[in-house]
């Protein structure tokens, strides 16, 4: 009888598995079977570009899409990632899924083996500088002669090379090595006036300068190039469903919304300042801190920063992941805490749902003994989901770090989980993430509270 048994959970367990697809033109795995299985398997990177995980719930350009698209056809979507290009085609021709959701540069060698499919965009690499008042910006490739440039070591060190040979020599190159120093890092740099000039590909450009407006992006330094998705050869039905959904869908609502959300709307959170010092208030929401923030034993004007940070106390502020409210909970952060629908925009209920949710944070750190260290990680929770923490304390564990300090350990790890070394480490289970917002949260929200206590009395 246990022999039957084992069979059947043998037999109910092949059945259930997706097939492996290879290249041989027998197994032809298209369209057709992927509606039998109920599941597309898209394939792409784990980039702020097309997909990460942010406050537990998944984002990314490219899964916003591959979403959109695996609805048309009424499937489930399932992601898969890879470190690079290369091996998101190895994976697609090893069968380990059915199309690639990433702009995979068009090349003949490629075209031998795969069928590029959906919108063709034209990608290149662009000079990376900011506006400044009196300082016009370069709009000419020679007039990178005598400017320094920092950059990684991989194809934009490749790209400034060649052109500096083609200019007959003259600009200054700046390899940057430090392993701990993301191109997204470098960025940040440009915009902040640590350093000029920097380059990276116009889609990476395109969303950084959504956080930072200050950014000058107009400068091609490279040829464009080619790019879409992929299927394999022997999915020739999913690659024409793929082009007639773009072709039918690129100025639908859905897929205007998330253009817009990745590399049109502000990522920053507009200044405002106190209401009225005199009086002795903070906000018009104060009462509502006051009576929260005894609930989870903080100070109101912890709360009341941690407010301001999220939504500059506008209770209307929907932000460009779709965070709503006064605290800015995520929709399923909010459902869960018991908000009601509809409700998301009230100040009450977002304040009492957000202090639940801090108190459910709370628990999760139960080892850190001091309270005022406790609330780092807290509000990094808070701001980037417990997930990408975890990642971080895991890392300072393996590197000899204090993983239950924030100062000069977890938060250094924080930062470097937008790097590709550290976000792919096998003790890293939530991929890519852009540490520095959190990192600067934390910061921020606890300087401006010793403000507010400095101003503002009990």
């Amino acid at each position: 009888m246990k022999q039957i048994s084992l069979w059947l959970l043998a037999c109910i367990c092949m059945l259930s598995c997706r097939p492996k697809v290879s290249n041989s033109d027998n197994l032809h795995y298209d369209l057709p079977q992927m509606q039998d299985s109920g599941v597309l398997v898209v394939l792409t990177l784990n980039s702020s570009i097309s997909y990460f995980d942010y406050r537990g719930e998944p984002m990314g350009f490219q899964y916003e899409l591959a979403k959109q698209f695996a609805e048309s056809l009424g499937l489930k979507l399932e992601i898969k990632t890879g470190r690079n290009t290369r091996q998101l085609v190895q994976m697609l021709r090893q069968g380990e899924g059915d199309l690639i959701a990433y702009p995979l540069p068009i090349t003949r060698i490629l075209k031998d083996s795969l069928l590029y499919c959906g919108e063709e965009i034209i990608t290149h690499q662009v000079l990376v500088q900011r506006n400044r008042k009196k300082v016009k910006p370069l709009t000419n490739v020679t007039q990178l002669i005598g400017k320094t440039v920092h950059t990684k070591p991989d194809k934009h060190l490749s790209r400034l090379n060649n052109l500096n040979d083609e200019l007959g020599g003259g600009i200054l190159i700046q390899p940057v090595d430090n392993d701990s120093l993301s191109i997204e890092d470098l960025i940040a740099q440009v915009a902040s006036g640590e350093i000029d000039y920097t380059v990276c590909d116009n889609e990476l450009a395109r969303l950084n300068k959504s956080y930072y407006p200050q950014l000058n992006i107009s400068l091609a330094i490279s040829f464009d190039q080619r790019a879409s998705w992929a299927v394999r050869q022997s999915s020739p039905l999913l690659a024409e469903a793929a082009n007639k959904w773009h072709h039918e869908n690129a100025t639908s609502p859905a897929y205007q919304a998330s253009t817009k959300r990745y590399f049109e709307n502000s990522k920053r959170t507009p200044q405002g300042s106190i209401l009225s010092i005199k009086e002795g208030k903070i906000s018009h929401y104060d009462s509502l801190f006051k009576k929260y923030a005894e609930e989870i034993g903080w100070d109101w004007r912890l709360l009341a920063s941690l407010a301001y940070t999220e939504s500059n106390f506008d209770t209307t502020a929907v932000s460009w992941a779709g965070a709503k409210g006064l605290m800015q909970l995520m929709p399923h952060t909010a459902k869960v805490m018991g908000v009601p629908e509809g409700k998301e925009q009230n100040p009450e209920e977002s304040v009492k749902a957000a202090t639940k949710y801090l108190k459910q944070i709370s628990r999760s750190f139960s080892r850190i003994e001091d309270p005022d260290e406790k609330i780092k990680f807290v509000l990094a929770s808070y701001n980037a989901g417990l997930g990408h923490i975890f990642d971080a304390m895991a890392l300072a564990e393996k590197y000899g770090k204090d993983k239950y300090k924030w100062d000069g350990n977890v938060a250094d790890y924080v930062l470097l989980k937008s790097n590709e070394e550290y976000y792919t480490d096998p003790v890293c289970r939530n991929g890519y993430f852009r540490g520095r917002e959190t990192f600067n949260f934390v910061k921020d929200i606890l300087s401006r509270t010793e403000t507010y206590k400095q101003k503002i009395k009990e």
